[in-house]
């Protein structure tokens, strides 16, 4: 199953639309969103412009509404932080970094985690976890990247959005 991974839109919706079109020739199953969308506005462009299920969590910077996510049925929002499962694995979610260890408190027998905050691509081992952070789809204060996880093989990539 190809999961993409994406965090700190800060409502770029150009970036967003390049990249849902990206997701949607790739046959991305499912899409995770580690914070920062922005307003609700964004959060919609994101609901309705990926049909399959988003894994979302609440970042620092938001100024939608928390009730607006429940009006789409495809997103599984996960609050400040949470676990997911897709095809038989688990993986966690935050925005900040220092939530990481509160996901696999909540979550053992995983051992991946995705976050966002720092605009940063990153990917580290904390006591034993994998910790992903995909950098910035919004391009702030980076170039705008992604990840792409096969939760199957295990395979992560990092993608630069300029090069779709």
């Amino acid at each position: 199953m190809k999961i993409a991974v994406i965090s700190d839109i800060h409502d770029n919706l150009a970036n967003l639309e390049k990249f849902l079109s990206w997701a949607k020739a790739a046959k991305i199953d499912e899409l995770v969103c580690a914070g920062d969308v922005a307003n609700k506005e964004t959060l919609e462009f994101m609901a309705t412009g990926f049909s399959r299920r988003v894994h979302l969590v609440r970042g620092n910077m938001e100024i939608y509404d928390e009730a607006e996510v429940k009006k789409y049925p495809n997103i599984d929002y996960l609050g400040r932080f949470g676990i997911f499962e897709a095809k038989g694995k688990r993986a966690g979610v935050c925005h900040e970094p220092f939530f990481i260890k509160e996901v696999f408190k909540k979550n053992p027998g995983s051992d991946i985690v995705f976050y966002g905050h720092t605009h940063k691509p990153w990917l580290e081992k904390v006591d034993g976890i994998t910790a992903v952070n995909p950098g910035t789809l919004g391009g702030v204060f980076q170039k705008a990247t992604f990840a792409v996880w096969d939760n199957e093989s295990g395979e992560l990539e990092l993608k630069l959005l300029e090069e779709m």
